[in-house]
């Protein structure tokens, strides 16, 4: 419990921040808004960029961990996705809840914690399952965002718009350009690459106030069906992992053990990004990245106590 709390605390004393400072008015009602448009903008690009430029990308071919930890990703947000479009026609508002469902917090939560719990060794599987949650599942979300929100036009008209929306948008750029540059072999110059670590490094800090900057101002959205993103996110995504690690593909132990943690991590503060970005209501997800995060006390301490000897 003490190695979970140490690495919980410090990302809900972020966010108790901002959420004193919006109420004692030390910053304005803009402040979230203002604060989500440079992560979005600046900090997570960076972020996103140096991740995919420096990967190792045959260290991070594995298919086992790949399979048992996306397996369980994908799952709960197509799951969340379809129902939640059914059930309000909205593609648009249907992604953004899948994300909640979905989007593990494995970069704020998941790299240190591994590190503490699986040593060094846990960096790696961390890095990747980041990797998948802030490129892969990110940019599904954001290419469903953009073709709801094209919809109503035709099938030519909503493709360029959605490629075109998409080649604009700094969160799909970014990886891409990382990508290109990895596989070009280029090194990274001393300064551009301190550039990019600062930048990247305000981007934690800056979502989690962002976030509690936001939960300090009135919801007027409507946050009925929190519960259930809830329960997706730290009950039905571990045990479709657990399943697919240890049952069907019967990984080692590191890697299995590795692919449940980082499943059962709250969710990240992704889709409240892309909701602010997108400006659509942003009550049900900041209450889901809220109970998770408190629910996650107990499912990652009950984890730990079956991974650990």
């Amino acid at each position: 419990m003490s190695t979970v709390l140490n690495v919980l605390l410090p990302i809900f004393g972020l966010i108790l921040i901002g959420y004193i400072c919006r109420r004692t008015n030390r910053l304005g009602p803009t402040a979230a808004s203002e604060m989500n448009r440079f992560v979005v903008w600046l900090g997570l690009p960076a972020l996103l960029f140096s991740l995919t430029a420096k990967a190792d990308w045959a260290q991070i071919w594995q298919p086992g961990f790949l399979l048992a930890f996306t397996g369980g990703m994908f799952a709960v947000y197509l799951i969340t996705l379809l129902y939640r479009w059914k059930t309000t026609g909205s593609l648009v508002d249907a992604s953004i809840d899948g994300l909640s469902a979905g989007y593990a917090n494995s970069g704020y939560i998941g790299i240190p914690l591994c590190v503490l719990v699986l040593g060094d060794d846990g960096m790696a599987p961390a890095l990747i399952a980041s990797l998948m949650v802030v490129c892969v599942l990110f940019g599904l979300a954001v290419v469903c965002i953009e073709v709801g929100l094209q919809s109503k036009k035709g099938v030519s008209g909503a493709i360029l718009q959605v490629v075109t929306a998409l080649l604009k948008n700094p969160l799909v750029v970014a990886p891409l350009l990382g990508a290109a540059w990895s596989q070009g072999g280029l090194q990274m110059p001393a300064a551009m690459d301190e550039f990019l670590r600062l930048l990247g490094a305000a981007t934690v800090p800056c979502a989690l106030v962002s976030l509690g900057l936001f939960l300090a101002q009135r919801q007027s959205g409507p946050s009925q069906g929190v519960w259930p993103l809830v329960a997706l996110k730290l009950v039905l995504q571990p045990l479709i992992t657990w399943f697919i690690a240890f049952v069907l593909l019967d990984l080692p132990p590191l890697w299995a053990h590795a692919a449940l943690l980082l499943s059962a991590l709250p969710t990240g503060t992704g889709p409240f990004m892309l909701a602010e970005y997108y400006q659509r209501q942003a009550a049900l997800v900041s209450r889901a990245i809220l109970f998770s995060t408190l629910g996650s006390l107990f499912t990652l301490s009950l984890i730990l106590l079956l991974i650990t000897p």
